[in-house]
């Protein structure tokens, strides 16, 4: 079993830990929005360890859609490029775990329609994409 290497950025760390220690009854959501996120278990494409990052909630019916924004930086986040190198992922949902596959959307259609319901679900989307040039990537989570 490879190794879990915690994010070095505290809060998400901590937030991660309670999260699961309470299978999903404390820790559910951003900091303090009262908005509900979701943790995302993937491979880290450098390490092979498993790494853990809260994201937003954003629900599609079975799927989850999984935007890239780190908060409108000029870069995308370090589990972007983890997706990309394996797609295979495991969503914790509150008490539910499910394995899913990751694909980045580039179908200019399903991606604004994808897009709405992030903005939806965190309206701070929006604002984020007006910070930076980069194209928000969105991916969606479809259930193995």
């Amino acid at each position: 079993m490879p190794e879990y290497i915690p994010s070095p950025a505290k809060w998400v760390a901590d937030q991660v830990e309670l999260y699961e220690r309470t299978n999903g009854a404390e820790g559910t959501t951003l900091r303090d929005t009262g908005m509900p996120v979701i943790i995302v278990t993937n491979r880290g494409r450098k390490t092979g360890a498993i790494r853990k990052t809260p994201l937003m909630r954003v629900a599609d019916g079975d799927n989850y859609v999984l935007v890239a924004s780190k908060g409108g930086a000029p870069a995308h986040p370090v589990w972007y490029h983890n997706l990309l190198a394996d797609p295979n992922v495991q969503i914790r949902d509150r008490e539910r775990v499910m394995d899913m596959r990751v694909r980045e959307v580039s179908d200019a259609g399903e991606r604004a329609r994808l897009w709405g319901l992030a903005v939806a679900a965190y309206p701070p989307y929006a604002d984020y994409q007006e910070r930076t040039d980069r194209t928000i990537p969105v991916f969606i989570a479809e259930p193995v």
